[in-house]
C-alpha cells in the first residue's frame, strides 16, 4: 500500500451563488460561474499547492460542477505530474433543483435550528445524505491507495459542507463536533497530513463557533 503524503482538500473560489443568491432562480447550482474574485482566490491557492507539491506527482478529484473545474484549472499545475478525474460524490450539498431565494433563506434558517446534519432541503439532501456518499468515495480512495505507484498527493475540489464532512468521515468526529465548526472560506485548504506513526493529522482546524453539545458520552 503506498499511502499519499498529504490529502488536500480546497474550497471553490467565490462563485456567482456565494456574491448573489438570487442567481440560483436563473442558473441550475451546478452550472454557476467564478466570480472574478473567485478566480483570483483559486489562483493565490494554486500558487501555494504548486509550491507545497514541487515536482511530486497528484491524484486530482474534482466535484463536477462548473466553479470546482475552474477552480482547478485556475491553480496552473502541470499536467504531466497530475491524474484528474471527475468525482460526482464530491458534489456539494443538493438544495433542490430551481430555487426560489426567500424559500431558501427560510429553509436555511429551518436548518440552523433544526441542525445542519440532520435537516434535509425539500427535494434535496441533508448532510447526513452528503456524509453518506462522502464515506462511500472514501472507500473508494482507500483502495486506491493500494496501488504501488499511487501519488505522493491526493488533492481533492469541492465545497465546505463537503470539506467538514469529509474530516468528520476520515476523524471519527461526532455530529455534535462537526455542528459546531463552519466552513472554510472561499479558495481555503484543509491538508491531511501522514506522520512517521502512519497517522493522518489536519494541519489547521475549522473554524469553531460554538462549544459541541453531545448527547451523550460518544460526542
Amino acid at each position: 500500500m503506498a499511502r499519499p503524503q498529504r490529502i488536500v482538500l480546497v474550497r471553490h473560489g467565490e462563485s456567482e451563488g456565494n456574491a448573489d443568491d438570487t442567481v440560483y432562480e436563473r442558473e441550475p447550482d451546478h452550472a454557476l460561474r467564478l466570480t472574478a474574485t473567485g478566480l483570483r482566490q483559486a489562483r493565490e491557492a494554486g500558487e501555494r499547492l504548486r509550491e507545497q507539491f514541487g515536482d511530486e506527482r497528484v491524484s486530482a478529484y474534482i466535484s463536477p460542477y462548473r466553479r470546482t473545474h475552474e477552480t482547478f484549472r485556475s491553480f496552473g499545475l502541470d499536467p504531466a505530474r497530475v491524474r484528474v478525474r471527475e468525482e460526482p460524490r464530491l458534489r456539494e450539498q443538493d438544495w433542490g433543483n430551481w430555487q426560489d431565494r426567500d424559500d431558501v433563506r427560510l429553509q436555511k434558517a429551518y436548518r440552523d435550528a433544526y441542525g445542519h446534519f440532520f435537516y434535509r432541503f425539500a427535494q434535496g439532501e441533508s448532510g447526513a445524505d452528503v456524509y453518506d456518499r462522502v464515506g462511500a468515495f472514501l472507500e473508494s480512495l482507500h483502495r486506491s491507495f493500494e496501488e504501488s505507484d499511487h501519488p505522493e498527493n491526493v488533492l481533492l475540489v469541492t465545497h465546505g459542507l463537503t470539506m467538514r464532512l469529509f474530516c468528520m468521515r476520515w476523524f471519527h468526529w461526532s455530529v455534535a463536533e462537526f455542528e459546531s465548526l463552519s466552513n472554510p472560506g472561499n479558495g481555503e485548504t484543509r491538508t491531511l497530513l501522514l506522520g512517521a506513526n502512519g497517522r493522518y493529522t489536519l494541519d489547521r482546524p475549522f473554524q469553531r463557533w460554538r462549544t459541541p453539545e453531545p448527547y451523550g458520552i460518544t460526542g
